[in-house]
């Protein structure tokens, strides 16, 4: 008898971290998992995950198709609520909030394909997040499980009713009956948990398993006494010269000064590099501008070294690029690890309509720094508050904005929105200006700025919102600390508390993928 070939039977399971290429999958999973009346990930939330804990989020493949999927973050849990909501443990889906140096791994989600829900793949699943716990020292993992069978039982008894009859096998219920059979105990009982899980009535059991090996570290605080961010805003002057070179010279000097004052981000003006048309030849404005896009490769390679060899974070005022015949408004955030993103101008004033034929960009983002999360929104942009609100929503802590403005009226819209966008979404801003004047640049003859580094109001902030602010129309610099924790505490505890008092059950602000 021949030896059987064995491998035609193999079939493959593996459990692993999930990657960017996944999330396509996943997303599709989630849409054959979860009730339709429940909000679906986001690509950018996913992302997001990915981005900030990467090792906490587990997938299981099956003859190479993605069947289970969970995520999770590191918290201190000391520092919530036990009524917590869970939009408010994730920072809305987004783990922005995720603490390295916490002590308990929270799970936010663990999802598995129906067709294959008796192969244990939600045992494989808790057992990563496990390991994870153990692997990291991590005190316990806490959860927020949904009771998805209660809507059947909800006219004849309460959900404390519920749990007690799912507890003594009475009554079967997928997700609570599972957790409690993989260790979990129940800590009580949360309302409003997830309010659109109708099959839970919005209610959710907080559940927790103890890491018996944990070993209590006496390094690690509950609580962070300061996070501090130092921010350097240049006002900068516009004035003529003969070459790059000369441009170059005059950036380096101002990083330098950040760089001395020990910043982690130097914010330079909107329309930066316009300054170069003052020895270009090129006197129609349409084309002048054309022409400085070709400067493009200098600009970002002078910026890239500046922010590497004197370690701060820069955010390169803005310049404009030229991407298949159409001209962008375009701001660099260069990091003082080298890498580079970038933010377009998503509103056209009239003006750059009118003279340079500018074309929008079409999406904001939220970039990682190693000051935490952080946004760009181009002088005009500030002025529209959904923009400033999707930011926020993604993450953001502070708000950099670029301008460049001719008048004291223009100059006051920026300002006065940058201060409203501060107080309306408890968020950091800072505002940087080019003054003086390009008096033979068509278009660019005066300016007119006084930059600042604006705060929420409230007792934890300076008397007026106001960090500091330069002197206005002058060649200058303000240098102030905006501290993170102060912020994150005045969300949570502030006289008032914006972001969380929203009536989202009457309205929402929701940023369009233009690219389906």
């Amino acid at each position: 008898m021949s030896e059987i070939d064995v491998s035609k039977f193999e079939k493959k399971i593996e459990l692993r971290n999930i990657q960017f290429e996944d999330i396509d999958e996943i997303l599709k999973l989630q849409k054959v998992c979860f009730p339709g009346n429940m909000e679906p990930w986001q690509r950018d939330q996913l992302e997001s995950h990915l981005r900030i804990f990467p090792e906490g989020q587990f997938c299981v493949t099956y003859e190479g198709k993605i069947i289970g999927s969970c995520s999770s973050l590191m918290v201190n849990f000391d520092e919530y609520d036990d009524k917590h909501t869970w939009d408010g443990i994730t920072d809305k889906g987004y783990i922005t909030n995720h603490d390295p140096e916490g002590f308990n791994l929270y799970g936010i989600e663990v999802m598995v394909h129906p067709e294959y829900r008796r192969m244990k793949i939600g045992a494989r699943l808790y057992e990563a997040r496990k390991e994870l716990a153990e692997q990291k020292n991590l005190k316990s993992i806490i959860l927020g499980g949904r009771i998805p069978n209660y809507h059947k039982y909800s006219k004849e008894m309460t959900p404390r009713e519920y749990v007690r009859e799912v507890i003594q096998h009475n009554i079967y219920d997928p997700v609570l009956t599972f957790q409690l059979m993989n260790g979990f105990t129940i800590m009580r009982l949360n309302k409003s948990y997830l309010p659109d899980d109708k099959q839970s009535k919005a209610y959710a059991t907080l559940m927790e398993w103890n890491n018996v090996d944990y070993i209590p570290n006496k390094t690690k605080k509950y609580f962070k006494t300061s996070e501090p961010v130092r921010i350097t805003t240049i006002q900068y002057m516009m004035k003529s010269i003969d070459s790059f070179e000369d441009f170059a010279t005059q950036v380096e000097y101002y990083t330098d000064v950040a760089s001395d004052q020990g910043s982690d981000f130097a914010v330079f003006p909107e329309l930066l590099t316009t300054q170069l048309l003052s020895f270009c030849e090129e006197k129609s404005p349409s084309l002048a501008i054309r022409k400085l896009t070709e400067f493009t490769e200098q600009y970002i390679e002078l910026f890239t070294n500046l922010a590497v060899r004197y370690n701060v974070n820069i955010i390169g005022g803005s310049h404009f690029v030229e991407e298949d015949g159409d001209i962008y408004n375009v701001a660099y955030l260069f990091r003082r690890d080298g890498t580079i993103d970038k933010q377009y101008k998503l509103h056209i004033t009239p003006n750059e309509r009118k003279w340079w034929g500018i074309s929008a960009g079409d999406k904001v983002q939220v970039f990682d720094t190693d000051c935490g999360k952080v946004a760009i929104l181009i002088c005009y942009d500030i002025e529209f508050p959904e923009l400033s609100r999707i930011v926020t929503d993604q993450g953001a802590k502070i708000i950099f904005t670029p301008f460049c403005t001719e008048d004291r009226q223009g100059y006051l819209r920026v300002r006065y929105c940058s201060q409203a966008r501060a107080i309306e979404n408890e968020i950091y801003t800072a505002i940087a200006g080019t003054v003086g004047n390009l008096s033979q640049v068509e278009n660019m003859d005066i300016q007119y700025a006084q930059s600042g580094i604006f705060t929420p109001s409230d007792f934890s902030f300076p008397r007026d919102g106001i960090v500091g602010e330069c002197h206005p129309n002058i060649e200058t610099v303000v240098v102030g600390d905006v501290d993170l924790e102060i912020l994150r505490r005045q969300r949570k505890t502030g006289s008032v508390t914006l972001l969380r008092d929203r009536r989202l059950d009457l309205y929402s602000v929701i940023q369009k993928d233009k690219s389906k």
